[in-house]
């Protein structure tokens, strides 16, 4: 049991999260079938052993998420991220599998980025939870990677009015921070030009195997004040041994690369996945890692990795054989 996980601050803000967090998006049966005793003893095991960071999602199961989310960690200390965006109609939809969603509830999506949209996908999240706060408030993703041509439209709602709802529930005090939620750097440095944000959750561009966000958004970041919480440390799990990248089969390159990593891993006798958690935290920039578990039994095995004590040898190893950016901070290497 790991008795006190650092804390790191959410930008400006005066919120700090555990520098390990709970990624939620399993526990609403999004590419894996889990069921609500299962996602509750997840996320109890990670209450134990110092977790108070989680993030969700209407889009996680239409709901499934936040509901088991919201009632295990009501009347505990949290530190709570959900998102806007997305709201959720009544009438299931016909293929749940085409969403990658398994026993989703019976609702379906809607988008809505506009002032209105946003106001009340908050209200609603609320109401799911069961909570009376939700401490960073996050736009899911938006962006070309979710909306191709269609994000256009998309981002001009939040550029006109989206953005000022935010702004008036940060103001008021009903949220602490806001940010976005997705899977690009290019929309992250779009949305610079509309306010301040104070965290982007960024999935799968800042991580052993990849980091692109180094190249321009980072430094932006960093000129702004504001903070990246690396969602997909395992790059959608080819880091551990999985065939899966960015949500879908990885391409050879991909999976030749991580192999390459897993092969220096082995030769310094620790488990790649232990690489791929402590990488990022050694970015300044970074306030929390949230890998998303699908068992208590994989939560369990991540805060070993966590806690695993990683060669200087290894990162020397890495970047010497040109798999990570010559810039990018490694933990304990001088």
């Amino acid at each position: 049991m790991i008795q006190n996980i650092p804390k790191r601050n959410i930008g400006q803000t005066n919120v700090q999260i555990s520098e390990l967090g709970l990624g939620c998006a399993p526990l609403g049966g999004n590419l894996v079938d889990l069921s609500r005793e299962e996602a509750a003893a997840l996320i109890h095991a990670a209450m134990e052993n110092g977790i108070e960071y989680f993030d969700t999602a209407p889009w996680y199961g239409f709901g499934r998420s936040e509901r088991v989310v919201g009632d295990c960690i009501r009347g505990f200390n949290y530190i709570l991220s959900d998102k806007v965006g997305r709201l959720l109609a009544p009438g299931a939809v016909s293929d749940p599998s085409n969403y990658g969603m398994v026993d989703p509830l019976p609702f379906n999506v809607k988008y809505d980025y506009s002032y209105d949209g946003i106001i009340r996908a908050y209200e609603d999240n609320l109401q799911r939870l069961g909570l009376d706060r939700i401490d960073i408030l996050l736009v899911h993703d938006i962006g070309v990677f979710q909306h191709g041509e269609q994000n256009e439209s998309y981002f001009r709602d939040l550029a006109q009015s989206g953005y000022r709802a935010l702004i008036e529930l940060k103001d008021a005090g009903l949220v602490s921070a806001i940010g976005l939620g997705v899977n690009e750097n290019q929309i992250c440095l779009d949305v610079m030009n509309i306010g301040h944000w104070d965290v982007f959750l960024l999935a799968g561009r800042y991580t052993l195997l990849e980091q692109t966000a180094l190249v321009e958004l980072f430094p932006k970041c960093a000129q702004q004040g504001t903070s990246i919480i690396c969602g997909g440390p395992f790059n959608s799990g080819v880091l551990v041994g999985r065939e899966t990248w960015n949500y879908s089969k990885a391409p050879k390159k991909v999976i030749k690369k991580a192999a390459i990593l897993n092969e220096i891993a082995q030769a310094h006798s620790i488990p790649l996945g232990a690489a791929a958690i402590q990488f990022p935290l050694a970015n300044n920039i970074i306030s929390s890692v949230i890998p998303g578990p699908r068992t208590k039994s994989e939560l369990l095995q991540i805060l070993d990795w966590y806690q695993t004590k990683i060669p200087n040898e290894f990162w020397s190893s890495v970047r010497d054989s040109g798999l990570i950016e010559e810039q990018a901070p490694v933990p304990n290497l001088i």
